[in-house]
């Protein structure tokens, strides 16, 4: 089976997928085909690619921190099972991701049940493990494991526990996944320790995190937990050492950062004031309750993020990939214009200091002595000019593969909306002009295609907002689920 047709099978069992958790979705996945069909046409795609299988179609939800912030402590509260080991060392040095189980049972399963599936979010994780750490892609297991729990709150959802975050210890393999994850998910909840409350210890932590959400364009999906706030109860500074907290996030960039505080009851020691636990358990209870509310709406989340996400790839391949593709072919046509120049012109000097050496003119008239020969044959004549242009050719072609081979070293190869330097190559292939400075497949048609799949987006989106709300005050039979949904604070 060739790459393009496993490619078709995993988009098919996605459908499949999709009319049973989503219908909504199922016509997305048509139009994410006839963006890869663009793609590949213009080359920012192989036949095994597609831009559907770099979103994960599931909700996502992942839980990242320092070590000993009460990572696992918290899901295990919020699935209400025992599913995560918790201390105050590092327990588990493994991403777990979390899924829903039918059959009532709980079931650990090694890496590889992730990297070797196509319908989850890790799928072949291990080949990218293995490009910024030779050897490591082997060792899936060594990083990744899957958890299946009988837990409600799991239905429709996938949740990620990871391992503690030491962005100074960690391998690059490691910070790999993390980035993968923060990619993908929906919902990112970022726990520090109350208990240490020295932000500045945490500072590499806050380097790839905090700076990390402030490059993205959704970087409200990120919340920042302050966790076991409960520890500062007794000296009454819970202002204090949030403050703290949010003077370091201002100070890594992110100027709109705020913390919500947790702690957990059952590990929990009231203080024997009243009223300052009063007040500890209000704050508690009310930022729990917040973080539930985004929680609750990621799938809603999710359907809007795939729907915009295919308009996205859609303004990206017209607005930034066929320009640089444009501004690249007119660079390489200059290079080539002047490179053929200086060697033609080169090559004519050298002709001419030969033909002065051997005395082939006569004042200002060309005439070697085998001139003569060369006219009273025509085919002779032709032959000898056909070799001469077949010369001039391949010395042509030389020069424009070298420098379409060093211009394509210069333009990235993952690039959100595919492999520049392959659409570049693509359009520089030895039947195209270095006049022809359009694209390889761009024209009016695909432009139009484009515009297409950039109506039939809106025309989702209006099909989920009717949905989820009703502008006129028609009642619609989802209004009550839609005006939880749209209640989480964003």
């Amino acid at each position: 089976m060739t790459p393009a047709k496993r490619m078709e099978q995993r988009l098919k069992r996605l459908q499949e997928h999709l009319k049973r958790e989503n219908p909504v979705l199922v016509e997305a996945v048509n139009q994410y085909r006839e963006l890869d069909a663009i793609a590949k046409k213009l080359g920012l795609l192989a036949g095994d690619e597609s831009y559907a299988t770099q979103i994960s179609w599931w909700p996502m939800i992942s839980v990242l921190g320092t070590f000993s912030a009460g990572k696992s402590s918290f899901i295990n509260t919020f699935l209400d099972l025992d599913l995560q080991r918790t201390g105050n060392q590092a327990v588990d040095d493994r991403f777990t991701v979390i899924t829903f189980s039918p059959d009532g049972q709980v079931r650990t399963l090694p890496g590889l049940a992730l990297d070797g599936d196509p319908r989850f979010p890790f799928y072949q994780i291990s080949e990218d493990i293995e490009q910024v750490s030779k050897g490591e892609g082997a060792k899936i297991d060594s990083y990744l494991q899957m958890k299946i729990a009988p837990s409600e709150k799991l239905r429709g959802k996938i949740l990620i526990d990871s391992p503690g975050f030491d962005a100074d210890e960690q391998r690059k393999a490691t910070l790999r996944i993390t980035d993968h994850i923060i990619e993908l998910s929906d919902l990112v909840l970022v726990f520090f320790d109350a208990r240490h409350p020295e932000p500045g210890a945490m500072q590499d932590t806050l380097e790839h995190l905090v700076k990390g959400a402030m490059r993205r364009s959704d970087s409200s999906k990120f919340l920042f937990i302050l966790n076991q706030i409960d520890t500062s109860a007794r000296e009454d500074n819970l202002e204090d050492i949030v403050s703290s907290w949010q003077k370091a996030l201002v100070q890594q960039g992110l100027s709109a950062g705020s913390f919500h505080i947790l702690f957990n009851d059952k590990l929990a020691v009231p203080v024997p004031n009243e009223n300052v636990w009063a007040r500890y358990v209000a704050k508690r209870d009310a930022d729990y309750t917040r973080i539930m509310a985004r929680v609750e709406g990621v799938n809603t989340e999710r359907v809007y993020r795939i729907v915009g996400a295919m308009e996205s790839q859609a303004n990206e391949i017209e607005q930034q990939a066929v320009p640089r593709l444009r501004q690249a072919l007119q660079r390489w046509k200059k290079q080539v214009l002047m490179t053929d120049a200086f060697a033609f012109g080169l090559l004519a000097i050298v002709l001419l200091t030969m033909s002065i050496e051997f005395e082939y003119w006569e004042g200002f008239l060309f005439n070697p002595p085998w001139l003569s020969s060369l006219a009273g044959n025509i085919w002779t004549t032709g032959a000898v000019m056909t070799v001469v242009a077949l010369l001039a050719l391949g010395l042509h072609y030389l020069v424009r593969n070298r420098l379409a081979k060093r211009i394509a070293a210069t333009l990235g190869t993952d690039e959100p909306y595919g492999n520049l330097s392959a659409a570049f190559l693509k359009s520089t292939k030895v039947w195209r002009s270095i006049f022809q400075t359009t694209p390889a497949g761009w024209g009016r048609r695909t432009r139009g295609r484009l515009d297409t799949i950039r109506h039939t987006t809106d025309r989702f989106v209006q099909h989920l907002n009717d949905r989820f709300t009703s502008p006129s005050g028609d009642k619609n039979p989802s209004g009550d689920k839609a005006k939880s949904a749209s209640s989480a604070p964003s």
